[in-house]
C-alpha cells in the first residue's frame, strides 16, 4: 500500500520520495536495514502530520527534515558503524578469524543503486552520487558527528544550498558553513583518498571481474593473486581481522579460506557497483548454501580490496535464492 497523505481536498503520494530518502538515511546510518527502518518511520510520521503541514517549504524538504530527525534520534543511542580497517591494524594470514563485536558494529552494503537516487541529477551529479556510495566513503562519514554528517551529505552530495540546510536544521547559515568546514577537515584525514570520478563500471573492469569469477569458482589461487594489487586488502565482517598484501591474501585462501573451494558466485549490485553472492558447497555436496556478499573494489585495472559481508540475512535483500542446487 502506498503512503497517500491528504488534507482537505489535497492528497500527496509520499512514496515518491522513498528511494532518495533511503539513499540519504543509508549515508547517515551506514546500514541498509537501519535505513529502511528510518525511512519507514519517516513515512509514518509524515502521514500522521500531513494535515498540519503548513506549506512554508516543499513537501520534499519537509520530509528530509523528518528523516534527519529520525536519523539523529537513532544515532544518539548507537556507536558508529565501521569497517574492520577502521578499528585495527592488518594481521597475518595465519590469524584465526574471530568475531567479538555485535553485527550492529559493522557497515552494511546496500542493494543495487538504491543510494544513488536524486531528482534531475545531471551526469556530474550522478558521478558524485556514485563516488559517495562507495563503502570507504560510507565508513568515513561515520567518523563525523551526526549533525555534521547531515550537513555534509545535504550540501556536498545532494547539493542543497546553505540556507536550505539551515532551515532544515533550525540553525543559521554561519553554523551550517562552520559545520561543513569541520566535516571537510575530518573527511580529509579519515576519508578515502581523492580519486577522479570514474564510470560506474568500465568495460575493462567487467572483464577483470569475469576473470575473477572464473578463477574463484575453480579456486585457482595462483590466478586469483594475479588479479590483485600488491597491497590489496581483504576483510570479512563480522570477523575483526583484515589482511593487507596479495601474498597475505594468498595465505588466507590456501589456509583458513580453503573451505571456500568449490563455491559459486551469483552476480548482484551493491553500492551501485558489481558484487557477488557467494554460496559454499554443503558437507553432503547436494547443494550450495549462502555464505557472504562479496564487494570487490577495483583501482587501476586490478582489485584493490575485497569486502566479504558474512551476514546471510543480506541475501533476501539482494534478491538472492536461499540456496543453489549442485
Amino acid at each position: 500500500m502506498r503512503a497517500i497523505a491528504a488534507t482537505g481536498t489535497v492528497s500527496y503520494d509520499l512514496e515518491m520520495h522513498r528511494a532518495e530518502l533511503t539513499g540519504y538515511c543509508y549515508r547517515m546510518l551506514g546500514s541498509a536495514h537501519d535505513a529502511d527502518d528510518a525511512v519507514q518511520e519517516t513515512m509514518v510520521r509524515a502521514w500522521q502530520a500531513f494535515d498540519r503541514f503548513e506549506g512554508r517549504s516543499a513537501v520534499r524538504s519537509w520530509m528530509y527534515r523528518i528523516a534527519t530527525n529520525v536519523c539523529l534520534d537513532m544515532l544518539r543511542s548507537r556507536q558508529r558503524r565501521a569497517l574492520p580497517m577502521d578499528l585495527s591494524a592488518p594481521v597475518p594470514a595465519t590469524t584465526a578469524p574471530v568475531a567479538t563485536l555485535p553485527e550492529t558494529a559493522w557497515i552494511e552494503p546496500i542493494p543495487g543503486d538504491a543510494a544513488m537516487t536524486a531528482p534531475d541529477a545531471d551526469p556530474a551529479g550522478q558521478a558524485v552520487l556514485h563516488d559517495t556510495v562507495r563503502l570507504a566513503f560510507i565508513a568515513a562519514l561515520q567518523h563525523l558527528p551526526p549533525r555534521q554528517r547531515a550537513v555534509l551529505i545535504l550540501r556536498e552530495v545532494l547539493c542543497w544550498q546553505a540556507a536550505e540546510v539551515a532551515e532544515l536544521l533550525d540553525t543559521t547559515v554561519v553554523s551550517v558553513n562552520s559545520a561543513l568546514q569541520r566535516a571537510r577537515n575530518t573527511m580529509a584525514t579519515s576519508g578515502p583518498a581523492e580519486e577522479e570520478p570514474a564510470p560506474a563500471v568500465a568495460e575493462e573492469d567487467r572483464e577483470l571481474l569475469s576473470r575473477y569469477v572464473d578463477a574463484f569458482q575453480r579456486y585457482d589461487v595462483d590466478q586469483l593473486v594475479t588479479l590483485l594489487h600488491e597491497d590489496a586488502s581483504f576483510s570479512m565482517p563480522p570477523f575483526e581481522m583484515w589482511l593487507r598484501g596479495a601474498q597475505q591474501i594468498r595465505g588466507f585462501w590456501t589456509g583458513y579460506g580453503s573451505p571456500c573451494a568449490g563455491s559459486r558466485l551469483v552476480p548482484v549490485v551493491a553500492n551501485a557497483s558489481p558484487a557477488f553472492g557467494q554460496y559454499k558447497p554443503t558437507a553432503d555436496g547436494t547443494r550450495f548454501e549462502p555464505w557472504c556478499i562479496q564487494v570487490p573494489e577495483i583501482t587501476g585495472g586490478r582489485i584493490s580490496h575485497l569486502h566479504h559481508f558474512l551476514d546471510t540475512s543480506l541475501f533476501p535483500r539482494f534478491g538472492l535464492p536461499p540456496d543453489l542446487e549442485a
